[in-house]
């Protein structure tokens, strides 16, 4: 969490850390550099927040959370139990899946996986 933080803030030349504290609602920004150096954990009710005052994704930032407050072990057993967070962009294709199949929950054929592949490596 502290070197993804610090690395983030330093990457938003527009911001000062004040920014980000206010627009997380932080009443200090002396608690973000506590985050930064890991002397303080971020509350996970604040992770969508502070995501969005870093311009980061919430899920990632939310594994960080609940990594760096409960340990590894813990997120090993959430990620077991509830899945790896889906990034914008995957839950566009679901979205995009859904709505093509009229919500009608297709299995992925061999078809539909190598018509997927040959799309998705032909963009580059």
């Amino acid at each position: 969490m502290a070197k993804f933080v610090a690395k983030r803030i330093e990457e938003l030349h527009s911001k000062t850390q004040a920014d980000i504290a206010r627009e997380a609602g932080f009443k200090n920004a002396n608690f973000i550099t506590m985050i930064k150096t890991g002397s303080a954990k971020l509350p996970l009710d604040r992770v969508q927040d502070f995501a969005k005052a870093l311009d980061t994704d919430p899920r990632s930032l939310m594994h960080l959370a609940i990594e760096q407050t409960y340990g590894p072990k813990m997120l090993a057993v959430l990620v077991e139990l509830l899945g790896e967070p889906l990034t914008e962009n995957e839950r566009a294709w679901i979205d995009l899946v859904r709505t093509a199949s009229n919500g009608t929950d297709p299995f992925p054929s061999t078809t539909a996986r190598k018509a997927l592949h040959v799309l998705l490596d032909d963009r580059a």
